[in-house]
């Protein structure tokens, strides 16, 4: 006989761009790629823009509790420039929903892996590690990733990487890579993943807001091929990198789309409340965190 199970609430939020103050960094210590940076800070707005952005971050987890949100998928781009300070400040900020798993997930975006030695020392994966294993090790390609999530029996949450180091700031692309991509087709063929909803995380964006693909200097490399793989209403692609919150509803040869936006960006706060129930996308609605905390 067929149980009918508890919904699931999901609350999508992503590029959080928690900011270190830069003002009092000697130049020497911060590389070349950072002093670029400066003129996106200072000229740009980024700095106005973010400078409460751990403050949102801290009630958007409030909001979580509020809303009865089981799981917060966070989907990269949780730092400014992807300094130690950024990233412990980051997670402070999700404070006990970044304790396991079964209450938060995070990959990581382009401003994670914005230098080299961010990159090659770990730091996204020594302050969130811990969040990245997966319920099908064997099908880990690259890493941790592609890292599967199975605790209930009607949803499956699958965690890709696309960020790449870039050789110069302003190549804000990413890639999947044939490696997480076969992998991902493997998964998807388990009986495990059968009569699952299927959220796929991904931080770089396969279309902008108007549904055109997003260029090839800042969007998804792969997005067709990742699309692909995500047929109808029964998957849904989690994403941000761009700084608008969006859905396009899934067709019969596509999922649906979540562009979380820019959570904490100023003017434009707010995420994604998804819910799921037995195999399916039930509801998703776009909310803004109100800055009360009451945590």
């Amino acid at each position: 006989m067929f149980l009918e199970r508890d919904p699931m609430r999901y609350l999508h939020c992503s590029d959080v761009h928690i900011t270190q103050d830069y003002s009092s960094v000697p130049l020497r210590r911060m590389g070349w790629r950072r002093i670029l940076a400066l003129l996106e800070l200072h000229v740009g707005g980024r700095a106005t823009d973010y400078a409460n952005a751990q403050r949102t971050l801290e009630q958007i987890v409030c909001d979580a509790d509020l809303l009865q949100v089981d799981q917060i998928l966070l989907t990269g781009d949780l730092t400014g420039y992807g300094t130690e300070l950024e990233f412990h400040a980051a997670r402070v900020a999700l404070g006990r929903r970044a304790v396991d798993r079964e209450s938060c997930l995070v990959i990581p975006g382009n401003h994670d892996a914005f230098t080299p030695k961010a990159v090659h020392s770990g730091r996204f994966e020594r302050t969130f590690g811990h969040l990245l294993s997966s319920d099908l090790p064997e099908l880990c390609r690259e890493g941790p990733y592609p890292f599967v999530y199975l605790k209930r029996p009607d949803v499956a949450i699958i965690g890709l990487l696309s960020a790449r180091l870039a050789p110069v700031p302003g190549l804000a692309y990413g890639r999947v890579g044939p490696a997480q991509l076969d992998a991902l087709r493997e998964i998807l063929a388990r009986p495990e993943l059968a009569n699952r909803a299927v959220l796929v995380l991904v931080h770089h964006a396969p279309y902008q807001m108007a549904g055109n693909l997003d260029s090839r200097a800042h969007g998804l490399r792969d997005a067709t091929e990742l699309l692909h793989l995500l047929p109808g209403p029964r998957f849904a692609l989690l994403h941000g990198h761009i700084h608008h919150r969006f859905h396009h509803p899934p067709t019969a040869t596509r999922p649906h789309i979540f562009c979380a936006g820019s959570s904490t960006q100023r003017g434009r706060e707010g995420y994604w409340i998804i819910d799921t129930a037995d195999g399916r996308i039930t509801n998703a609605a776009a909310h803004v965190p109100q800055l009360r905390l009451t945590r």
